[in-house]
């Protein structure tokens, strides 16, 4: 029965072009939206759904659709520096964060913080977790792995119900690694905004679109901020009020641990050397006169290449600080393998952007939109309709995906349709952006289907499902708070950091009610 219904879907692109219908345009996507929720796999139905674009191009000849499919679209998409620089980035980055991890360093440094004397070691430890999670900022999905395991026996030492420590380690997952500058995720983030601006016909620089993106990225923003408050006013609501501590002291393998700056030095080589090589990349070796200098340089820059190298000196150092030099490079291999899967990602979701653009999908969504619905509604619909993919499909990546050759290059024409000048087209780019990211972030936070939900659980010692059912109250504040608070004042005009202002507000005067 999957198998007919997949059949169905790939295939049903060519009637749809035959007719000359318009669906045929988004047909690609509409195909792994679908399959992404029946299959449970991002990859295969971001290249079935790419496939069956092909399909479309090329009159249902299968023997000229595929070998096109996989030359052009496929193999083609490695031709490209970026791409390729993106791939091994994310790679190098897994091998990183596996040897970071396997050294010890970081579960020194949180054991010897949080083992000092004190009131309340209950709210210290939920504030070290949360600590730890912000600092581990360079990889969701490592985050959860690292945080969970390490903070498990804490939890349980204080009394403090194993569910809220898996809320914690989640919230701090994949919300952090979605707006931090520098993490696995920002390879694809960028590949996938430079995709969509040159599907519009438009030139930017990812990185710069990404930086104004994050500001407006409300579901992280707001996710974390209740973490915060439900950790400093005790707030449990629904089903976390009826979660219990672990009797047992069983709290998972212990976490290696060594000198603390063996895990700390990396980090921070890691951190000054993509921001120096940002600058002095765009620069030309300069130094800064002022603020705007530096956004210039940052701008101007090859990120791409600055990305590549700080990762590969940063892995160096990692593996020459590793308190067993001799295992680390078994602790690299096996975390690049380890993203391997992750990564061949990039190659779906880049495949069917080549698609989409090559169908012209942007020019007939932004036909079809305009003067039907007020440009003023795209971040919030935009953003709605990203939660409800990535709720259903569990993956933030194959939403962003799936979302981002739609939404992004839409949008955009539409906005240059509607006489913007470039600085509202930016901006429009900007907010949808960040629309996506936040709408893939809600699923990848709170659905059962999702990795790091399922990581974050098992890590904290709590079963999938009751994890699940704690954390939704909460997944759903922020995401009621990003959409009526954020999305929809930020598409009628409101600067961002007004919409981030009043969200905050709202959101701590309702918790701090709701506690009371």
């Amino acid at each position: 029965m999957k198998a007919a219904a997949v059949i169905v879907l790939v295939a049903l692109a060519w009637p749809l072009a035959r007719l000359d219908l318009g669906l045929a345009k988004v047909w690609p996507a509409i195909a792994s939206l679908v399959l992404v929720w029946l299959l449970r796999q991002p990859l295969p139905a971001l290249l079935l759904g790419g496939f069956s674009g092909a399909l479309a191009l090329h009159a249902a000849d299968p023997w000229r659709a595929l070998p096109e499919f996989l030359s052009v679209h496929v193999a083609g998409s490695l031709h490209s520096a970026w791409n390729s620089s993106a791939l091994l980035f994310t790679l190098l980055m897994g091998g990183f964060v596996a040897v970071i991890d396997s050294g010890g360093g970081l579960s020194s440094l949180a054991r010897r913080w949080l083992e000092r004397p004190g009131r309340d070691p209950a709210r210290r430890v939920q504030n070290g977790a949360f600590a730890f999670g912000l600092a581990c900022f360079f990889d969701g999905l490592a985050n959860s792995m690292l945080v969970g395991r390490l903070f498990r026996p804490l939890f349980d030492r204080e009394r403090v119900p194993r569910a809220m420590l898996a809320y914690i380690v989640d919230s701090t997952s994949a919300p952090v690694a979605c707006v931090a500058f520098i993490s696995t995720w920002i390879a694809f983030q960028l590949s996938l905004i430079g995709a969509g601006f040159a599907a519009a016909g438009l030139e930017a620089n990812p990185y710069t679109v990404f930086t104004a993106s994050v500001p407006a990225n409300f579901y992280c923003w707001f996710t974390l901020l209740l973490v915060f408050l439900a950790i400093r006013r005790s707030w449990r609501p629904g089903p976390m009020a009826e979660a219990r501590p672990d009797s047992g002291t069983e709290g998972g393998a212990p976490a290696p641990v060594s000198a603390a700056w063996r895990g700390a030095v990396p980090v921070v080589f890691l951190v000054g050397a993509i921001f120096a090589g940002l600058y002095f990349d765009g620069a030309g070796g300069s130094l800064p006169g002022s603020v705007e200098d530096v956004a210039r340089a940052f701008g101007a820059a090859d990120a791409a290449r600055v990305l590549l190298w700080a990762s590969v000196l940063a892995a160096g150092l990692a593996c020459a600080l590793h308190p067993r030099p001799q295992e680390a490079p078994a602790a690299l291999a096996q975390g690049m393998l380890s993203f391997v899967a992750p990564a061949s990602i990039l190659l779906g979701a880049w495949a069917l952007g080549s698609v989409v653009k090559e169908l012209e999908a942007a020019d007939w969504i932004a036909g079809a939109l305009q003067g039907r619905m007020p440009p003023a509604l795209l971040p919030a619909v935009v953003f709605a309709f990203a939660a409800l993919t990535s709720f259903c499909t569990g993956t933030s990546w194959g939403t962003m995906g799936v979302v981002m050759p739609l939404a992004l290059p839409g949008a955009l024409t539409l906005a240059v349709a509607a006489g913007a000048g470039p600085g509202e087209v930016f901006s429009t780019g900007a907010a949808v952006t960040a629309a996506v990211f936040s709408g893939a972030v809600f699923g990848d936070h709170c659905s059962p289907l999702s990795d790091t939900t399922i990581v974050s659980a098992a890590a904290s010692g709590v079963d999938t499902l009751e994890h699940v059912r704690t954390q939704l109250p909460y997944a759903l504040a922020a995401a009621s708070a990003a959409l009526l608070l954020g999305f929809l004042p930020l598409g009628f005009g409101l600067p961002a950091w007004l919409c981030l202002a009043v969200g905050a507000l709202v959101l701590a005067a309702t918790v701090h009610r709701l506690s009371r």
